[in-house]
């Protein structure tokens, strides 16, 4: 650790040649910068440096670097584990380099890495274009893809990780490299999946898709339906296309117009059917789940840009998540998820979500490590809460969802969908094998662990 001379002396050093500014605990602003998506996360770090440029970036992981100060990285400040902050580190904040570029005749996209998926998806979308993107628009770019990337397009375009061609990245030596296919193909392959362990994503570029049409059947139904509305759900996606995805949730009724008055605030199970294509061929799988007795629905078509928005979380919320990845979604299976719905904690925005998976996930590179993805199904108990007080009972509805689906568990899970869960955990979302290799790739850009504050991978 830096003496307070040194540091004083360097951090004005940073103020005066940072384009973007700097926050230090005494800084007004400071509270504000520091504040991330899971209202749970209280961390202090020394320095928050919101850059501009990949200049201002390198200039950070050098200060950082002098004092022997950890970093953090914060693009969407989306981490249920509270990633984007560290106690006494550097914070790397990239929510000013939000640009995104379309290249129509290429098919292909770069993203600056403090873009927001909403930033992505707008852009795409006037060119009728898409690649697989979370399914809040509030996610971060950068974090969500190099985690792996899950959303409504991957069962027709493959994970987001699938569709990487390109990063640029700040290494923990402040220098510039960049990782594809054909340069750095070690550290390339530990970018597909392995995080933020390897350095500051400053753009990523990604592969896209032909997206004209979207279309949705979202349908609500009352708990008591929900063993049946779930077993439907699961039928028309095991016999669909792969443009079909979606989710099923149990969710408590919330005041939007779609649902009755008499339901808002009750617990509700949600079946959502998306569908990458013509409303009309939407329609013809949604069929079985309109013919079930429900109390209201949304079908027709509608801009993917604006689906991305349904899930949006409000701001402020406390967090809690996990995930578990399915062998397959037997009877028995749909027997347990359902009673688990019905004592979701209501009324708060809590999720119990069952995601199908298949399609382009199962058929794509398995060189990569994103062992989840033979799983068909996952399982997503998303806790969310505003009151402390009910912290003890949103956590353990979370954890015993875990503990229930155990009989159907493949092991492997999904690293941006849980919070810190200990090395076993890491490792079964990398695979053993995989696991060893990134450490290996870890000790070449990261030798000293400056990248920690994320589902760390160690160096070998």
């Amino acid at each position: 650790m830096a003496s307070p001379s040194k540091a004083g002396t360097a951090l004005a050093a940073l103020r005066e040649d940072l384009v973007g500014d700097v926050f230090a605990p005494k800084d007004p602003g400071y509270d504000e910068a520091r504040t991330v998506f899971n209202a749970m996360i209280d961390r202090r770090p020394a320095v928050i440096a919101q850059c501009v440029d990949e200049a201002d970036v390198v200039r950070s992981v050098r200060f950082a670097r002098d004092l022997d100060l950890k970093i953090a990285v914060r693009g969407g400040g989306h981490s249920v584990a509270g990633s984007a902050l560290g106690d006494a580190a550097v914070v790397v904040d990239l929510r000013h380099m939000r640009a995104v570029t379309v290249d129509p005749a290429a098919e292909a996209v770069r993203i600056a890495g403090g873009a927001t998926m909403s930033d992505l998806d707008r852009t795409c979308q006037p060119h009728g274009l898409a690649t697989t993107g979370g399914r809040a628009s509030t996610t971060g770019v950068g974090g969500f893809v190099l985690g792996g990337g899950t959303g409504w397009l991957d069962r027709c375009c493959g994970y987001a990780v699938d569709n990487l061609l390109g990063v640029e990245l700040v290494t923990a030596d402040g220098e510039r490299v960049h990782a594809s296919a054909d340069e750095n193909p070690d550290l390339f392959w530990a970018l597909h999946g392995g995080g933020g362990n390897f350095g500051v994503a400053t753009a990523l570029t990604l592969k896209l898709h032909e997206l004209p049409e979207f279309s949705i059947a979202f349908v609500l139904y009352l708990p008591e339906f929900g063993p049946e509305a779930t077993r439907t759900y699961r039928d028309v996606i095991e016999a669909g296309p792969d443009e079909a995805s979606g989710a099923v949730i149990y969710v408590t009724g919330p005041p939007e117009e779609f649902v009755p008055p008499h339901l808002v605030g009750t617990l509700l199970c949600g079946v959502l059917l998306t569908y990458a294509g013509a409303e009309t061929d939407m329609r013809k799988l949604a069929e079985p789940l309109l013919a079930l007795p429900h109390e209201s629905e949304i079908v027709g078509a509608m801009p993917y840009a604006d689906v991305q928005c349904m899930l949006d979380d409000p701001p402020g919320m406390r967090n809690y998540w996990s995930a578990e990845y399915l062998t397959g979604a037997p009877d028995d299976f749909v027997a347990a998820f359902c009673g688990l719905g019905e004592s979701v904690p209501v009324p708060t925005g809590t999720l119990h979500a069952l995601f199908p998976q298949g399609g382009a996930i199962g058929t794509g590179p398995h060189e990569y490590p994103v062992p989840y993805r033979d799983a068909p199904w996952g399982v997503h108990p998303f806790g969310l809460w505003e009151d402390a007080a009910d912290d003890e009972r949103c956590i353990r509805w979370v954890r015993d969802v875990r503990s229930a689906v155990q009989p159907w568990s493949t092991g492997a899970v999904y690293l941006n969908f849980i919070g810190d869960e200990g090395t076993d955990r890491v490792v079964a979302g990398l695979g053993a094998e995989n696991a060893r290799r990134l450490a290996d790739v870890k000790r070449s850009y990261d030798p000293d662990n400056v990248f920690r504050f994320n589902h760390n991978i160690k160096p070998g």
